[in-house]
């Protein structure tokens, strides 16, 4: 990946120690206080949207996100180029059944999983785009940090639902505690339940409630399941760990070359990636 210094364009605003700033771009209005889980995820956020203008991607008269959302166009140039940046090699099948037999656990056919989530809200009036854009942003931040120690001071995906969630739990990180298939909404039940995976789901969930980030934390019950038969989630395992390591390295890429005021972002002065 060759990355140029960044040039924010017509969008850089004056410098102002109270607002924190990405390559001269507020993220957030000078009276508007945010938490340091939001300021990050707005950081990232425009990290990326300015890859994509480098990129030829996106319009460069793209405006600046206001409140954190970020434009149609610019989630689509992300999106692209995060797919043409990104190189995540298709797993082996030598490393997906090493995978297998060192987490033979995970891949049982379980009825019962210990949960954690972020609910977005769907009420009346709600803007349902800058909603599912929030959404994303936090699924794109909590993916980029999978593996954080539970409950630890780094736990990102706890901040994330204390700060974020809509829902009551947020106040205790999320967590959902251990939950069947009839404890939960059907089309819940069949996002969490119609797969084996454990960790964080690489989609957002969606039910009536509204958009959901969800970590599995663990399954329990079932049967064993034979490498063959759950090849293609250990295969999506696989090239979810590939896609956090590769974000976060670009991650830090980017924040090594940009010009950061106001917010704390780890940052690679070398490329990580190519």
């Amino acid at each position: 990946m060759t990355l140029e210094p960044f040039d924010a364009g017509p969008t850089a605003q004056p410098v102002a120690s109270c607002v924190a700033r990405v390559n001269g771009v507020a993220l957030h209005a000078e009276a508007q206080t945010l938490s340091a889980q939001e300021l990050r995820q707005r950081a990232c956020s425009e990290l990326l949207r300015q890859a994509a203008i480098q990129a030829g991607l996106l319009d460069a008269k793209d405006a600046a996100p206001e409140d954190g959302v970020l434009s149609e166009a610019a989630s689509q140039a992300i999106d692209a180029w995060l797919g043409r940046e990104l190189e995540l090699p298709e797993p082996s099948e030598q490393a997906c059944r090493r995978h297998h037999a060192a987490h033979a656990a995970r891949y049982c056919t379980g009825q019962r999983a210990r949960l954690r989530h972020v609910l977005f809200g769907v009420t009346p009036g709600v803007d349902v785009v800058a909603l599912r854009q929030r959404a994303e942003a936090c699924l794109l931040d909590v993916r980029c940090h999978d593996g954080t120690a539970q409950g630890g001071a780094g736990d990102r995906f706890e901040r994330a639902a204390r700060d974020l969630s809509n829902c009551p739990s947020g106040a205790d990180g999320g967590a959902l505690g251990w939950l069947t298939p009839a404890d939960c909404a059907p089309e819940f039940a069949r996002e969490i339940f119609g797969h084996v995976e454990v960790g964080v789901l690489p989609r957002l969930v969606h039910s009536r409630f509204g958009l959901h980030v969800v970590e599995v934390l663990a399954r329990e019950g079932g049967e064993p399941q034979p490498f063959e038969s759950v090849r293609g989630a250990v295969a999506v395992a696989l090239r979810q760990q590939a896609y956090v390591t590769a974000l976060r390295q670009c991650l830090q890429v980017l924040a090594g070359r940009a010009r950061l005021e106001g917010v704390d972002l780890d940052a690679a002065q070398t490329p990580l990636v190519r």
